[in-house]
């Protein structure tokens, strides 16, 4: 049989000398792979989509649970038009000098109907059915059922037709389906990145496999597993930096064009989802963090087979 060429060289250099760092020279020092800083760039960019997605619906959600937290709506539901005038005024001047009212103001019905054009058709809203006239309250605290509940009683006499509702129990599933879509992106970050560890194992396992000849050499010669692990891991920590490097410009992009895509939306409840410099700062650690879980995922895929392989 062929003796390998790294075993010709050390006979040049003579057996004994080769100890340790310097065995562990001998072998070949070959990235893991052409496709892995690919691999690598792909996972980063799809967790940065991911975690840029994630951050935006959180923001979301919280500042559309703040805004509303104090925020209720009465709504005079009568057909007669002067009837339902009336009414309205009585309540905001019962509800002006509550202690628990902080401001309130009447909706006029020319803003109501423009909000009901899509659904009836410009100029017929109120022609089509008749339009309730409604209030927007601002409340000291949070709009809780008991705090509803006294001001329901306090307009049962004045206003009969008036109905109390907290804003937040209207967007309440939207703000559950939020919260669902931000657990759905967390976990598809976790997912990422087991298959980014997945890659890297393949990886070191094939390029072990096919220095194995070179690696029992080195054994000989004195080098040990930790400075044979060490090899792989200055491949692998080239292969994901510039891997790393290239996922996050194409992450960023990305989420900076779907941003600029809902931003252009000009709507008040999406325009809440933007991405702070914290946001931001996090997403440019994503990079980092596939860096670090590839040179270890390396390290200790390189020990476990080195002490299968004696």
């Amino acid at each position: 049989m062929k003796r390998p060429p790294v075993l010709d060289r050390a006979a040049e250099r003579g057996l004994a000398p080769l100890k340790g760092r310097r065995a562990a020279h001998l072998l070949p020092q070959a990235r893991l792979g052409g496709p892995m800083p690919w691999v690598i760039a792909i996972m980063v960019a799809l967790t940065v989509l991911a975690a840029g997605g994630g951050l935006a619906l959180a923001n979301l959600a919280d500042r559309a649970r703040g805004e509303l937290a104090g925020s209720a709506t009465v709504q005079i539901v009568e057909a007669d038009p002067e009837l339902r005038t009336a009414q309205a005024e009585a309540a905001a001047a019962l509800l002006v000098g509550d202690p628990a009212v902080a401001g309130l103001a009447i909706v006029p019905p020319e803003n109501v109907a423009r909000l009901l054009e899509p659904w009836l058709g410009a100029g017929n809203a109120e022609d089509a059915v008749p339009i309730p006239a409604l209030i927007d309250l601002r409340l000291r605290e949070d709009a809780d059922e008991a705090t509803l509940a006294r001001l329901q009683t306090l307009l049962a006499d004045e206003a009969p037709a008036a109905r109390i509702d907290a804003q937040a129990q209207w967007l309440s599933p939207v703000l559950s389906a939020l919260s669902a879509l931000g657990w759905m992106a967390l976990a598809l970050i976790g997912l990422l990145a087991f298959t980014g560890a997945a890659a890297v194992w393949l990886a070191a396992r094939n390029a072990l496999g096919s220095n194995r000849d070179t690696i029992e050499i080195v054994h000989l010669l004195g080098g040990n597993d930790a400075q044979i692990a060490r090899i792989f891991q200055r491949s692998i920590l080239a292969d994901a930096a510039i891997g790393g490097a290239l996922g996050l410009v194409l992450g960023l992009l990305a989420v900076w064009l779907l941003g600029a895509q809902f931003a252009a939306l000009d709507s008040g409840l999406v325009a809440g989802g933007g991405l702070e410099t914290g946001d931001w700062l996090a997403l440019a650690l994503v990079p980092l963090g596939a860096v670090a879980l590839a040179v270890l995922t390396a390290r200790f895929t390189v020990l476990a087979s080195l002490r299968k392989m004696l």
